[in-house]
């Protein structure tokens, strides 16, 4: 491989000639603050789609430029944008020097027009068509523009990527959330659940975004476990004197508008839940099991930002920039509950119904400090509390089925679930840039925390629910008791710790040459621990007289405290204390694990210009991982206590070459290997039990380390203009062991994670299109489209039989893989005339992907499919003035029905997901909203 890659910088230093076109340079200046350098302001060449941004210094430079007469546009947020004429010539270099005011300007030649920002399109565009990977990404204006209220919204408007509906999984090119990185600022990012392995998306709110880009190219600087891509979240800066905005906003579901919402006693509205300190034991013996009354399902948000600068001696700067919101929602799922492998075990068709409060809260500090043209530290800090309050009834009907009901099997089985959970996030960075002559360092370092809680989960589980609607008192309900925990609490909490860190020096000797060497690493760990508490019903033929009262039953005077009294319950508990009794007493945690990921790795690329048209860019990297957990589980008996690993050193060679075909056009290719490392929810044998749904880790996955991935990527590019494109490109991938999950074809139809074959192939072709349909007089957008639409096909082989801690067959050779859709499309239209000082813009937003495979079935059992989604959002922004914005929000105008499906020899049959709600074969409802927002 070293002599591969030697090979390529020898051929690649060949293609270096000398150039007949000339080159702009120049600097930019604040002119109201004292001429001191303004960073990030664009400079396009208009008509084309060559350009740049300044950088910290103020400095631009646009090279290759055909010799001509050119109109120069300089342009930055709340400054006034200017135009101006210049002649290119060949091989010399123009300089013009800019000093920017938000003050009309007194040049004669100067065209005061508008401004963009470098979270805008056209920005973004640019940088895209500049970068050395192939990448995209959405900004602020175009979040905004669309509606999209948060991180994970914003990706599934990017092309190869999709959402799933009800749950916040994001899925790459087919690939789901194991395949998959999320950054912030290039700097890695914990999960918020035991479920996954990246932090939800939902959590980053577009209050504190300023783009949302996708690398779908792997390069040597990303983590080795890059299979899908890696999404990076860049926090949103501030460079101006002073800043305030604040927003406030409204709106409901339909579906929950006129219901009487109800939610966990013990939670806020805030979304928190006060009673962590306490022992669970003593929150059972203090508080019962009804939900309370949740307010009015009427969806409320408000958030402010503020910016401020602060100038010292010696030119140096120091911007502060603050911004929090608050935002609710309810929403209302009524639908199918079903459990279903071989056979039906438990059904409640179209009587399950989930009564959904989430709230999210975020709080972010960024302090900007230049100390000289040279040399820039920044200190970054998020606060993310996330909440879901869920009351789930699932039998309300009277009709629901159970084939292990003690009284009747055929009807009348009820269970009510009301769940709390709640995520504490703290992400802290510290990053600096420094520049001398040649050479630049950049860095960055993290450390983050992730509080992950399910506190108090309660579940109770009648018999002969129906006696409950019949308004006959003589007739009443009793409660389900097969086992101690069909009626139970349930606690759960997660810890994540994780340091990680960054360095790049890079090293520029010539115009056609830059090396960067490199290194970046991370160590987290995770601990995890739940704890059930049983009710042992001893009164078995209590009836209960009021089912929406169940505290009257649950309380300290019922409690049977000992042999011959006359209590209706006890409260158990499987892994007591030592010496201890299990009955009525406190306990110890009945599932842990300690999951510890070690990741150390140095790389070296270079950045390699061949002549005006090749940019090649070789690189390797050597990456070392470590990683272990040790769990103690009840569900695999003595074998239930282990620690388990792997450790092992990988080389990691890639190439990404880009022709420009011409100023306009770019023609990219890239190939590299990379790895896929299990997560520890794969591996931690704990099993996880809903409604009608169990999921669980696999120990066997870390036999083999890790799946090695080969990644082929050719892609065209078409800048027609500043904010148009058109490209294709076509993907390719092989999987080496690839991971899926799996329902086995148990007793209990727990899903799990197994190493299914030898190798998985994924072949794939994306385009994408923006295009100005309509301009005014003065060259501005007024009516504009996008589309962009992958096509892929997987197959993966299938082994016959696995054999292991857990085993799984299967009765065909080949299958697709788990999470691909084979059909992506997103698009959208854009209104936005101008009256004056009324701009309104309107948008419809429209999004589809096909049919997946949402776990793969086992033996004799066919797969649980996800049926495609189409989804159609109207965003109408009024800005009136300058300042007010006048914001209304249509979304899910087609309000689909969600739905998973068993494929069996009889048919379909509805399910539910272990990724996704309580409730299938439901609609969402659509989502009203109003927003006012004022800029001071």
């Amino acid at each position: 491989m070293r002599h591969i890659l030697l090979f390529i910088l020898l051929i690649s230093a060949s293609f270096i000639q000398g150039q007949s076109s000339g080159e702009l340079v120049g600097k930019l200046t604040d002119k109201d603050f004292n001429d001191e350098p303004l960073a990030f302001a664009n400079i396009l060449l208009k008509g084309t789609i060559k350009g740049t941004t300044s950088d910290l210094d103020g400095l631009y430079s646009i090279t290759n430029i055909e010799p001509g007469v050119y109109t120069v546009e300089y342009s930055f947020i709340g400054y006034e944008t200017q135009e101006i004429e210049v002649t290119i010539e060949a091989d010399k270099v123009t300089e013009i020097n800019i000093s920017m005011s938000a003050s009309a300007a007194s040049l004669d030649e100067v065209v005061i027009k508008t401004t963009t920002r470098r979270d805008s399109e056209v920005a973004l565009l640019l940088e895209q068509k500049k970068a050395v990977e192939i990448k995209q990404s959405i900004g602020a204006e175009e979040l905004s523009r669309k509606g999209v209220s948060d991180a994970a919204g914003a990706v599934a408007k990017i092309s190869g990527v999709s959402k799933q509906e009800g749950s916040s999984n994001v899925y790459v090119r087919g690939l789901g959330d194991r395949y998959l990185n999320t950054t912030m600022n290039g700097l890695s990012l914990p999960s918020n659940d035991v479920n996954k392995k990246n932090i939800d998306l939902d959590l980053f709110s577009s209050d504190i975004i300023e783009n949302v880009s996708i690398s779908k190219a792997y390069s040597t600087n990303f983590y080795g476990d890059f299979s899908a891509g890696n999404v990076d979240i860049s926090s949103k800066n501030f460079k101006g004197d002073f800043y305030v905005d604040a927003f406030v906003s409204s709106g409901f579901n339909t579906n929950a508008i006129d219901k009487n919402f109800v939610r966990s006693e013990g939670t806020g509205y805030w979304g928190y839940y006060g009673r962590y300190e306490h022992n669970p034991f003593a929150v059972i013996l203090s508080h019962g099991v009804d939900p309370v009354d949740a307010g009015s399902p009427i969806n409320i948000g408000y958030g402010a930002s503020i910016g401020k600068s602060f100038d010292f001696k010696n030119d140096s700067r120091l911007s502060i920039f603050i911004t929090g919101s608050f935002e609710n929602g309810f929403e209302y799922r009524k639908g199918t509950n079903t459990d279903f492998t071989l056979v039906e075990k438990k059904a409640y068709i179209d009587s399950a119904e989930e009564f959904d409060y989430g709230t999210t809260s975020t709080a972010m500090a960024n302090l900007n400090y230049r100390i000289d043209d040279n040399n820039t530290l920044k200190f970054n800090s998020l606060f993310i509390n996330s909440s879901s309050d869920v009351v789930g009834y699932f039998g309300i009907d009277g009709k629901g089925r159970n084939r292990d009901a003690i009284l009747n099997t055929d009807e009348g089985f009820y269970q009510m679930n009301v769940q709390f959970d709640q995520t504490r996030m703290f992400v802290n960075q510290l990053l600096g840039n420094h520049k001398s002559g040649d050479f630049e360092v950049d860095w960055g370092f993290g450390y983050n925390s992730v509080f992950s809680d399910q506190p108090d989960r309660r579940r109770v589980s009648i018999e002969n629910y129906q006696y409950a609607l019949d308004n006959d008192p003589l007739t009443n309900p009793t409660f389900y008791n097969n086992i101690d925990f069909d009626n139970q609490r349930y606690f759960q909490n997660i810890e994540d710790e994780e340091y990680n860190g960054r360095l790049n020096i890079s090293y520029e000797p010539s115009e056609t040459i830059k090396i960067n060497l490199g290194y970046n690493g991370k160590t987290k760990e995770r601990n995890f621990e739940n704890i059930r508490y049983g009710y042992e019903i001893v009164d078995t033929d209590y009836q209960i007289t009021d089912v929406n009262n169940l505290n009257s039953i649950f309380n300290l005077s019922n409690l049977n405290i000992s042999e011959g009294s006359d209590g209706i319950y006890q409260i158990k508990v499987i892994n007591s204390y030592p010496g201890q009794s299990n009955t009525n007493r406190p306990g110890l945690p009945e599932n842990t694990y300690t999951g510890n990921l070690d990741i150390y790795a140095g790389y070296l690329n270079a950045e390699i210009k061949a002549g005006e048209k090749w940019l090649f860019v070789p690189g390797v990297r050597l990456e070392s991982v470590n990683q272990k957990i040790a769990y103690d589980v009840i569900n695999l008996g003595n074998n239930g206590k282990a620690e388990i690993g792997f450790y092992d050193n990988f080389f990691l060679p890639s190439l990404n070459v880009k022709y420009a075909l011409n100023e306009d056009q770019n023609l990219r290719f890239s190939a590299s290997q990379t790895i896929s490392i299990p997560e520890f929810k794969e591996v931690a044998p704990f099993v996880y039990e809903n409604i009608s749904t169990r999921i669980g880790g696999n120990p066997d996955l870390l036999d083999k380390g890790v799946s090695k991935i080969f990644n082929i990527d050719l892609k065209y590019e078409w800048f027609f203009s500043s904010s148009e494109i058109f490209s294709v490109g076509l993907f390719a991938k092989q999987i080496n062991d690839p991971v899926n999950l799996v329902v086995a074809a148990d007793a209990t139809g727990t899903q799990r994670f197994f190493r299914t074959g030898d190798k998985a192939e994924v072949f794939g072709v994306e385009v994408e299109v923006r295009k100005d349909l309509l301009k005014n007089t003065d060259d501005d957008t007024i009516l504009s489209a996008g589309l962009n639409a992958t096509y892929m096909h997987t197959n993966q082989d299938l082994y016959d039989e696995i054999n292991g801690t857990f085993s799984v067959s299967f009765d065909s050779d080949e299958d697709e893989l788990q999470g691909a859709s084979p059909f992506l499309i997103n698009a959208d239209v854009s209104f936005s005339p101008t009256f004056n000082n009324y701009k309104p813009v309107a948008n419809l937003v429209f999004s589809y992907f096909s049919d997946r495979i949402d776990a793969l079935g086992g033996g004799q059992l066919g797969n649980i499919i996800e049926y495609g989604v189409p989804t159609l959002d109207f965003i109408w922004k009024n800005t009136i003035k300058e300042n007010f914005q006048v914001n209304l929000s249509l979304q899910n105008l087609l309000n689909p029905t969600i739905k998973y499906v068993r494929e069996t020899t009889l048919g379909e049959v509805v399910v539910n997901s272990a990724n996704g709600n309580g409730v299938s074969d439901y609609k969402r409802g659509m989502n009203i909203g109003l927003q006012l927002k004022y800029n001071f």
